[in-house]
């Protein structure tokens, strides 16, 4: 048995695991994000007392971003832009590899829930697959070729621009760089500044999620016409909603008006574009994945 150490990086809260996989979770920690100092303090404390007790292999980290990912950049595993204070320009990686004598891998949390689908969820084997979490915030990751996405930088698919008609939809959007983009209009974030309360407060029947519905789906038509992905992962606290999932598949047969001659699309749409099967642990798991591809 092959033990790998998982770490998820939120803006609210950190995730820590050791496991072999979803199936043999051995230990599991969270605690709130403060500032860097104490908060990976208290991740190296919780890795070190476990490894009084077990051999890890290695360790992966799915982190906010953005995030350098450019192994031959001095900067590989830095934080870079976030507006989370105290972040910014933090080397989230080294910090482990000092302290904890066990190589590391880093990548998105998004990225990483990715390849935790791709290994034990809903997207198992199929290339390319995309996960996006639609939480406080909307991220993008994906598979193509049995690899994570990475080019530029990372995908950052949260931030596609799409459309909103005013008239319908007067608020302008919470995205601070880009206003109205995807996240700006669909995330957590924009369904409390639009209608003053949280989703999760929201009633079934309120206009939110019929809007909420045709902003996602516009961003699925884009990643189903861009990418030609063969499975479209949905996760994320707003994804919670499942009443969402048959709503977004008849806006995306809609828009898409049979252009895509699929069978997935045009007669099995609903296991086509799926809830994450590891749920609200596919960060910190897809992180272990990480590990296991990188160093098992």
């Amino acid at each position: 048995m092959k033990l790998f150490g998982g770490i998820e990086t939120g803006g609210t809260k950190f995730v820590c695991m050791v496991a072999e996989g979803p199936k043999n979770i051995l230990a599991e920690i969270e605690f709130p994000t403060t500032t860097p100092e104490e908060t990976i303090d208290q991740a190296l404390v919780f890795f070190q007392t476990q490894m009084k007790h077990y051999h890890l292999e290695g360790l992966g980290i799915g982190t906010f971003g953005p995030v350098d990912l450019d192994l031959s950049s001095s900067t590989y595993g830095t934080i870079t832009t976030t507006p989370k204070p105290g972040w910014a320009n933090f080397n989230l990686i080294q910090c482990f590899i000092d302290e904890l004598k066990l190589p590391v891998i880093i990548d998105t949390d998004v990225n990483a829930a990715a390849q935790g689908e791709f290994m034990w969820g809903n997207a198992i084997g199929l290339d390319p697959s995309i996960y996006y979490t639609i939480g406080t915030g909307i991220g993008m990751g994906g598979m193509l070729n049995q690899s994570l996405m990475h080019g530029l930088t990372h995908p950052e698919g949260g931030h596609m621009i799409i459309k909103r008609d005013p008239t319908r939809d007067p608020f302008p959007g919470a995205c601070t760089y880009h206003k109205d983009c995807f996240e700006g209009l669909a995330s957590g974030l924009s369904l409390l500044m639009r209608w003053g309360q949280r989703g999760e407060v929201l009633p079934d029947d309120h206009p939110a999620w019929k809007l909420e519905a045709n902003y996602i789906a516009q961003a699925m038509v884009n990643t189903i016409l861009m990418l030609s992905p063969r499975k479209i992962v949905l996760g994320g606290g707003v994804m919670k909603r499942r009443q969402l999932f048959p709503m977004i598949h008849t806006e995306v047969t809609r828009m898409l008006k049979g252009y895509v001659k699929s069978p997935m699309i045009c007669d099995d749409i609903e296991n086509f574009i799926v809830p994450a099967k590891l749920g609200s642990k596919a960060g910190v798991l897809g992180a272990i994945g990480l590990a296991v591809k990188a160093f098992g």
